[in-house]
C-alpha cells in the first residue's frame, strides 16, 4: 500500500519546478507517490516534469487540458491518490531532505486525523520563520476548539494545506477537496471545514516546507480579477459556518476574519488594475451587505481604527451610489 501521496501542482514555473523537484528526490522511499499535476504550462514546465518522471521515483504524471487554477489541480491529485497519508507542495517551493518521513512518523505516533507544521517563509535572500498559532504541541487536540477566539490569529488564519499532513479518513469523508475553480485563498474554505468536522489533530515544530514569496507568476503578485475569487472563498466560509450547530459562537470569527480580509485588499487597491479595483470596491460592498448586521458592526468595532475606516467609508460610499455599486458588481 502506498502510504503517502504527495500532490504537487505547477503552472509556469519553470525557473522554481528543478529546485522542487531535486528536494522531492530528497524525500523518496518506495512507498510515497509523487503527484505531479500541471495546470496547463504555457513555459517549459511540461518538459520539466516529463524528466521528472523518468527520474523521480514514484513520479505520478497528469495534465490539464486547460488552466483550472490550484484549487482545481489540487482537486485532481486527491482523485488520484492512493496514500493511507495526504499532503500538498506547491511547484515553486520546496523541502528539507527527510521531512516527508519524519512526517509521517508524527502522524503514526499521534494517530490524529491532521497534523499542522510550521514553516519558512522565503522572500529573496531573507528567512522567517512562520508558526502555526496553537500554543500545545505534539499532542491530540479538537479541532474546533483551535477556531477561537475571535479576536486573535487562530488555527484557522493558518491556512496553508502544504503545512501539514492529512488522514485519508478524512479524504474518505469528503473533508480534503478545496471548492472548485477557486484561484486564489482556496485554503480558507478549505482550513475552516477541517476545524469543524474533523475530530482530531496536532501541531508539529517540523521545520521542513520553504515558502516561496514574491514569484512574479503568483497571484499574490499579480492584480488582476483573479485575486478576487477570495469573495466566493470567504462567502464560502460564511455559508457553511452559518450552517454549524454552533453557528452563534462560530460566526463572530468568520466575520471578522472575512472584514479582515477585505480591508487588507482594499489598503494595497493600488496594484490592482483600474477596473479591477472598481469590481473589487462594489464586490466587497457587497459581500458586507450580505453579512449579519449586528456581527458586521460588531467586527467593524473590534478592528484596529485605519482598517475599519476602510470598510466604513466603502459603506458609506455603497449606500450613497447603490445604483452604481449594482451595476459595478
Amino acid at each position: 500500500m502506498v502510504k503517502l501521496s504527495v500532490i504537487v501542482p505547477f503552472f509556469n514555473v519553470q525557473t522554481y519546478a528543478p529546485d522542487t523537484l531535486r528536494s522531492l528526490n530528497a524525500n523518496t522511499r518506495e512507498d510515497f507517490e509523487f503527484i505531479l499535476v500541471d495546470d496547463c504550462s504555457t513555459d517549459g514546465t511540461p518538459g520539466v516534469l516529463e524528466r521528472a518522471g523518468r527520474e523521480l521515483p514514484g513520479a505520478v504524471l497528469m495534465r490539464h487540458e486547460r488552466n483550472g487554477g490550484l484549487a482545481t489541480a489540487r482537486n485532481t491529485g486527491l482523485d488520484a491518490a492512493r496514500g493511507r497519508y495526504i499532503t500538498f507542495l506547491d511547484g515553486d517551493d520546496w523541502l528539507a531532505p527527510g521531512h516527508y518521513e519524519r512526517l509521517v512518523g508524527v502522524i503514526e505516533d499521534l494517530d490524529v486525523d491532521f497534523v499542522r507544521t510550521d514553516h519558512v517563509q522565503c522572500t529573496g535572500r531573507n528567512r522567517t520563520v512562520h508558526r502555526v498559532p496553537v500554543g500545545r504541541r505534539g499532542v491530540p487536540l479538537r479541532p474546533r476548539d483551535a477556531i477561537l477566539p475571535a479576536g486573535r490569529s487562530t488555527s484557522v488564519d493558518y491556512p496553508y494545506a502544504w503545512a501539514g499532513i492529512y488522514h485519508r479518513r478524512l479524504l474518505d469523508a469528503g473533508l480534503l477537496h478545496f471548492v472548485h475553480g477557486l484561484r486564489t485563498a482556496e485554503d480558507r474554505p478549505w482550513i475552516w471545514r477541517l476545524h469543524r468536522e474533523a475530530e482530531s489533530f496536532a501541531v508539529a515544530g517540523l521545520l521542513g516546507v520553504f515558502y516561496r514569496r514574491g514569484v512574479a507568476t503568483s497571484l499574490t503578485q499579480i492584480g488582476d480579477v483573479r485575486q478576487l475569487d477570495f469573495i466566493r472563498a470567504f462567502d464560502a466560509v460564511l455559508a457553511e459556518t452559518a450552517r454549524d450547530a454552533e453557528a452563534e459562537k462560530l460566526l463572530p470569527k468568520a466575520v471578522r476574519t472575512y472584514c479582515a480580509i477585505i480591508s487588507h485588499h482594499l489598503g494595497s487597491i493600488e496594484r490592482f488594475e483600474p477596473a479591477v479595483a472598481r469590481k473589487l470596491r462594489s464586490m466587497s460592498a457587497a459581500a458586507m451587505k450580505r453579512m449579519p448586521r449586528e456581527l458586521l458592526e460588531d467586527a467593524l468595532n473590534s478592528m484596529d481604527a485605519d482598517r475599519a475606516a476602510r470598510l466604513r467609508r466603502l459603506r458609506r460610499r455603497a449606500a450613497a451610489n447603490p445604483v452604481r455599486t449594482e451595476v459595478a458588481a
